[in-house]
């Protein structure tokens, strides 16, 4: 299956990203990558004390960490916030 492009807004760095993600990975592995790409990508400054959440922009739901990527309402275009 093909990634899928997302946009993440992160508030505590108040900065969006643009993103392709594996549509088999589950939510909880999404979010290890998304923190590490965005660590490197702010010269390893961005550290959360606690796991984020991922949510949608929209309905401002939380997603289940145990949940697969394809199996959510992810899909291309689809704004996140990871807090």
């Amino acid at each position: 299956m093909n990634q899928i492009l997302i946009k993440v807004y992160i508030p505590s760095l108040e900065k969006s990203y643009e993103v392709w993600v594996p549509p088999q990975k589950r939510i909880y592995n999404l979010i290890v990558l998304l923190v590490k790409a965005v660590s490197e990508l702010n010269d390893n400054s961005y550290k959360p004390k606690n796991m984020p959440m991922l949510y949608d922009k929209i309905s401002s739901k939380a997603f289940d960490v145990s949940k697969i990527v394809a199996n959510t309402s992810i899909k291309n275009g689809t704004e996140l916030i990871m807090i």
